[in-house]
Parts: C-alpha cells; sequence; structure tokens
C-alpha cells in the first residue's frame, strides 16, 4: 500500500492558521522582543498544533550570511576553561555582557603542548575557521602562533584578550608590565633584595625550571613575557642584575605545576620572597612553604597577580585586575563589529587600571 505523503509545513502555514503576519511568526522565533508574550505563545502552540519545526538554521544562515555563534579560541585543553580562574572570569565577563541572548558561544582550544604547529591557511584542524562562527574572542595564544594568520586571511572578525597583541585587531588587557613592576617594587619597598620570580611558563613546550637569559629573550606568551620584563627591570632600578632574581618557570598552568616548581624554588635559593606571575603560582607557593615549614610572611613574603576569589580567603598580596570587566567589554566590541554597528577603520583598545592589593603574605624584612 503507498504511503500517503505530507507536505512540509511552513512559515506562511503558520501565519495563516495563527492569523497573524509571515513577520509576526519570524520575530517569535529569531526575534522574541518584538512581539508580546502572548502573542508568541500563541504562535508556537498553533505550531506545534499543524507540525512546524521551526525555522531552518542551514537556510537561515546561508540567507543572513550567519551562523549565529561567536567563538573564544584559548591556548590549552579545554579544561582549561572550567579549572583556570582568569579563563572562568573571562567567560563569567562574556556572559553577563548581554550580548548572547540570541547566540551561541563555542569554546575553542588549541594545542598545548609541543612546538607551535606549521599549518598553513587551509590545513589547521581548528574549527573555528571553517565557517562555524561569526567571530572570535581570542585569548592567552602565543605569539605568531598560525592560527592568526588563518584567521585574517579568511577576514574572520575577531577581539583580542590580554594575548598575542596584534597592532591592527580590537584589544582589551591591562598593562602588565607597569603592573609586574608594581609587584617588585613593593617587596623592594619592604626591604627585600633576595627575591624569587615563580612564572607559569614562556612558551607552551612543558619546558620547567630555571630560567635563563636565552629564554626569556625567546618567550612567545606576551602577557607573562612582560611581566617578567617588568620585574627584570625594576630589580635593575636598584642594581639587582637578571641572574640576581631567581625566576623559576612551572612549564604549566595550574596548582600542581605551581607547587613543583615553588619547592624547588624554595628548596634550592635563599631567598626572602617571593613574586608571582598569577595568583595560582603565588598560592602553590604558600602551600609548598607551609609544607616546608617556611612562616609566611615572619620568614617568606608572596606577592601574587590578578586577585582571584582564592587570593582573598588566603590573604594574598596581589595585584588587582577587572578580569570579568574585560569579558564583557571584549564581547561588546565583537558584537558590534559582526552586527555592522562598529564602523570604524582604526582598531579600538581597552586597557583597564590596574591596583596592589596589600594583605598578610607580605611584610617587611
Amino acid at each position: 500500500m503507498a504511503t500517503k505523503k505530507t507536505r512540509n509545513v511552513s512559515m506562511k502555514d503558520v501565519a495563516r492558521a495563527a492569523g497573524v503576519s509571515q513577520p509576526a511568526v519570524s520575530y517569535a522565533y529569531n526575534r522574541p522582543s518584538k512581539i508580546s508574550e502572548a502573542q508568541r505563545n500563541q504562535i508556537f502552540a498553533i505550531a506545534r498544533k499543524i507540525g512546524y519545526p521551526g525555522p531552518n538554521a542551514l537556510g537561515r544562515s546561508l540567507r543572513s550570511g550567519k551562523v549565529g555563534a561567536i567563538g573564544v579560541m584559548m591556548m590549552d585543553k579545554l579544561s582549561l576553561a572550567f579549572d583556570d580562574p582568569a579563563m572562568n572570569a573571562l567567560l563569567k565577563g562574556i556572559g553577563q555582557s548581554g550580548e548572547f541572548e540570541d547566540m551561541a558561544l563555542t569554546l575553542f582550544p588549541l594545542r598545548h603542548r609541543g612546538p607551535l604547529p606549521e599549518s598553513g591557511p587551509e590545513e589547521h584542524p581548528s574549527l573555528a575557521v571553517r565557517g562555524l562562527v561569526d567571530g572570535l574572542i581570542i585569548t592567552t595564544l602565543p605569539d605568531n602562533h598560525p592560527i592568526i594568520a588563518n584567521v585574517m586571511d579568511r577576514r574572520i572578525p575577531f577581539v583580542v584578550v590580554d594575548s598575542p597583541k596584534i597592532k591592527t585587531a580590537n584589544f582589551v588587557g591591562i598593562d602588565d608590565y607597569a603592573a609586574a613592576q608594581t609587584q617588585l617594587r613593593h617587596l623592594i619597598d619592604l626591604g627585600h633584595r633576595k627575591i624569587g620570580v615563580l612564572i607559569d611558563r614562556l612558551n607552551p613546550d612543558g619546558h620547567s625550571g630555571y630560567v635563563t637569559r636565552e629564554r626569556f629573550m625567546k618567550s612567545k606568551e606576551a602577557v607573562v613575557r612582560d611581566r617578567l620584563r617588568g620585574y627584570v627591570d625594576a630589580a635593575a632600578d636598584i642594581g639587582l642584575d637578571f641572574a640576581s632574581l631567581r625566576i623559576y618557570e612551572a612549564g604549566a598552568l595550574g596548582l600542581t605545576a605551581g607547587q613543583a616548581a615553588a619547592f624547588n624554588l624554595l628548596t634550592s635559593a635563599k631567598i626572602t620572597a617571593v613574586v608571582a606571575t598569577s595568583d595560582v603560582m603565588a598560592l602553590a607557593c604558600m602551600e609548598a612553604a607551609q609544607d616546608l615549614d617556611i612562616e609566611v610572611p615572619r620568614k617568606l613574603s608572596i606577592v601574587g597577580f590578578d586577585d582571584i576569589p582564592e587570593a582573598v580567603q588566603a590573604g594574598l598580596t596581589t595585584i588587582r585586575q577587572p578580569m570579568v570587566e574585560k569579558g564583557i567589554v571584549a564581547a561588546k566590541m565583537i558584537i558590534a563589529i559582526v552586527n555592522g554597528s562598529d564602523q570604524t577603520v582604526e582598531p579600538k583598545r581597552k586597557l583597564f587600571a590596574t591596583r596592589l592589593v596589600i594583605r598578610r603574605s607580605t611584610a617587611a624584612i
């Protein structure tokens, strides 16, 4: 027996059945704020009754030239987005921006260990450059990562948060160099001269250990490089050279890597203070000091960077930066570009102010 063919139900059918215009049906699905909630509910009820599944997403994207999604491109594995406080705060800010009521947000993690890929524009594996997003928020990528050239070649709109620093791109961040100098000068003002430096990484290659000047000069991680440059220059102002700063690289992000690096630093160098490029590294150092029975701050002063919630609880002296606010501004920037409301030719730069927050983890020598 032949089966009866059912006609595809269209938006026009829903409009006719509901007694409304076709644009009203379109608004119900795509721009709900344009009509009342009662009318929207009526349209949805009629649509369900006559079997209308909703507008075709592919057809809609082809007509508009948009897919309705913004990507967040980050270095490291996906779990970092949920484990790292700085990334967490950035995503929180993006969510609080109010720009994603009708859009999707997609995370695109890139390679996190070993040499940077050298693939060309057509070979790069990231789905972000294959037409799956309307724009990108790029953060924490090393200098000259090949994906950047890929994104620019395909003319995908993007905004950079923190790094890499690209002259032609919209940028949201802070003055890492100046903030780092404030960190070290705080310890210097307290009388400390035997100072250790704890950093997460200078290159995404997994290397850990004491940092040579050569490795410092070849760093591709702009944020850590600028902060380390701030420490080195602030130390030089009082006659401390590069070798005088005991600079130890954890080789990875996270508390576990930080604790191992801090333990090695504290057991191999006679220091009275530690300056860290992040609160995670600083908190790891506090835990390592406790395990080694080194009293903070009486025997060891520690200053961090970021002012994450855990820093407040631990009484950590640190640099406060507006991490959530960076996400809010970045989201508004990329949506304005994608929607065409930002027609400026010159790239926009938003640099937030930072400040030193003094708590109980630092004291005069």
